[in-house]
């Protein structure tokens, strides 16, 4: 996996259970990035850390100090939408934890999901991104995202209407014909 001096990147594990929730509530209790408006136990969180295998298309990978073991965020590339046909469309997304901003975890992390996700069948991959954040659009944008379009008041919290702005990045070739209408 990627690393650096002071940040290896891995692929999640049960054992991260605990801190990849709390690094999630936070964003839950705080900021609009995520619409959920409740926050998880470990245990309700289970079923989406186990969604993503060490392979395939639907990854976690977590940064982790090397030495002191702390986690520092999380990438995931996850279903675009249930339907079959979607399937080789993933969404993904970066959490790092509140004090981890800024020190370069983000772009870290996407690099590695990104390589691990060059050998899968994976066409497109999606971000949607709660605005304004543009230290997000800039992260994206650093990783060949282009803006498709806007959500307009498309989710209520703390009170207010946000408006999601939706990205897109060609990852594969894929084996089937693109059409464009």
């Amino acid at each position: 996996m990627t690393e650096s001096a002071e940040v290896q990147v891995r692929p999640g594990a049960e054992d991260d259970l605990d801190t990849l929730t709390a690094i999630y509530n936070h964003y839950v209790r705080e900021t609009p990035v995520t619409f959920d408006t409740d926050v998880f136990t470990p245990r309700e969180r289970r079923p989406w850390l186990l969604s993503h295998p060490e392979d395939g298309r639907h990854r976690l990978l977590v940064a982790q100090e090397r030495d002191s073991g702390r986690i520092l965020g999380y990438a995931t590339s996850g279903p675009f939408r249930a339907k079959a046909a979607y399937a080789t469309s993933v969404e993904v997304s970066v959490y790092c934890a509140p004090d981890a901003g800024g020190r370069g975890i983000g772009t870290l992390l996407y690099k590695a999901l990104f390589e691990a996700l060059a050998g899968e069948d994976v066409h497109r991959a999606y971000a949607g991104i709660t605005q304004p954040n543009e230290a997000s659009a800039r992260l994206h944008a650093r990783f060949g995202f282009t803006h498709v379009g806007t959500y307009r008041e498309v989710g209520r919290k703390f009170g207010r209407y946000w408006d999601v702005a939706w990205y897109e990045k060609p990852l594969g070739t894929g084996t089937a014909t693109s059409t464009s209408t």
